[in-house]
């Protein structure tokens, strides 16, 4: 049950009057866009640096580029395209370029690629010493050859990167062993070098879900935190959360709920997970099990051995889809789309008490067209909306605290 909270919500308009226009015409998307230019993306992810820079990457015309705003997203460098030529990038529901910032302004970036008809990917990265003026060239994140997808990104407080993916390797050795292969592998590597090189890969967990997104963050440091969808037994894919003892240790896996989710299929719906500074584990997911249905939240204040009971997101006659939860400073997030038959709208909670109670949903944006994932980043204590929209193009929305 949802209740009353303290934290209020104002969506801020980025400009006004003929300057909001005049954004609009430079960052909106067109149909048929097929330029690398940020109106044309369809996916875009921000960043803030540690001097408060807003840093943007974006996939359009098969090409990824990057720019950066010094006024929360009213204005945009010029883009530097990351990408030579036109690549085919990754088009799959929960993929999207990554981009971490270290201290030093050092930015790393990763991204996937579709090598073939069968939708086999590759996993690329690349890096920027000098500010993001320009990228080295871009190599891949592991040797082996066959399908790596789904990557993920985070930093830790010393600046190493830690990424992890879906890789499908292993199902080389079944098939010659003549055994069975179901999903996929959770692959990881580190970098202590800003993300110029990462250790070999090695393996997390065998038999994942091989289609959705990963929620990565870090849950102490040290220690990166996992949630995604487990291929668990008789086929039935709900999800789990592992902690890692170390940057080269995988730890066990936790069941975040019993949603009975039975099927030989990908969702291409994955989870979020963010940790609160006080080490409480936030997650928010989809399912279509048999126990439950729709998007669900629930916390963990046992570093994800146990998990709250499922707490049932949005209205379900509006289809509630891509949630994405943030614990800050000044309390925690979520968002996710919602669909009432005309418009897509953003919804929004949020918890005063460390995900005990929540406010009433209310809609902080909405758009009449196609529109990207809804994405939650932080600069400090504020807060923002991150959403690129057909119509409207990109918009940063800020959360702003009232009593």
């Amino acid at each position: 049950m949802i209740r009353n909270g303290l934290f209020g919500i104002v969506a801020l308009a980025l400009l006004p009057g003929a300057a909001l226009a005049q954004m609009h015409a430079q960052h909106a998307s067109e149909a048929a866009c097929e330029e690398p230019a940020l109106r044309c993306a369809t996916k875009v992810t921000p960043a803030f640096g540690p001097d408060g820079t807003l840093w943007l990457v974006w996939m359009a015309g098969g090409q990824v580029s990057v720019a950066s705003s010094q006024d929360a997203g009213r204005n945009f460098s010029v883009p530097v395209q990351v990408t030579t030529k036109r690549l085919n990038l990754d088009w799959g529901p929960d993929a999207r370029p990554k981009i971490v910032v270290d201290r030093k302004g050092g930015i790393a970036l990763a991204f996937s690629i579709f090598r073939d008809e069968a939708f086999n990917g590759q996993v690329l990265y690349t890096r920027s010493a000098d500010g993001g003026k320009s990228f080295a060239e871009l190599k891949p994140i592991t040797a082996n050859n066959e399908s790596q997808r789904f990557e993920a990104l985070a930093l830790d407080q010393d600046g190493t990167i830690f990424a992890a993916w879906l890789d499908k390797r292993n199902r080389v050795f079944a098939k010659e062993a003549g055994q069975k292969y179901e999903g996929a592998g959770l692959f990881f590597t580190s970098s202590n070098d800003g993300g110029t090189t990462y250790a070999e890969a090695k393996l997390a967990r065998e038999g994942t879900c091989e289609c959705c997104r990963l929620g990565l963050t870090f849950a102490a440091p040290g220690r990166p935190a996992v949630i995604f969808r487990n291929i668990f037994e008789g086929g039935v894919r709900d999800h789990a959360v592992m902690t890692f003892t170390d940057l080269s240790t995988p730890g066990d896996i936790h069941r975040v709920s019993n949603d009975d989710w039975q099927i030989n299929a990908c969702p291409h719906h994955g989870p979020s997970l963010s940790v609160a500074p006080n080490g409480t584990y936030h997650v928010v997911w989809y399912t279509n099990g048999k126990a439950r249905k729709g998007l669900f939240y629930a916390h963990s204040r046992d570093e994800a051995r146990t998990f709250s009971a499922p707490m049932a997101l949005g209205r379900p006659d509006r289809g509630p889809a891509r949630p994405f939860v943030l614990a800050s400073p000044a309390g925690t997030l979520m968002v996710w789309k919602e669909f009432d038959g005309e418009k897509t709208s953003v919804q929004m909670t949020t918890s005063r008490d460390d995900g005990e109670t929540w406010s009433p949903p209310r809609t902080i944006a909405s758009t009449t067209d196609t529109s990207d994932h809804p994405l939650l980043v932080a600069n400090g204590r504020q807060v923002y909306l991150s959403w690129m929209t057909k119509a409207d193009g990109y918009r940063l929305t800020a959360i702003e605290d009232q009593p």
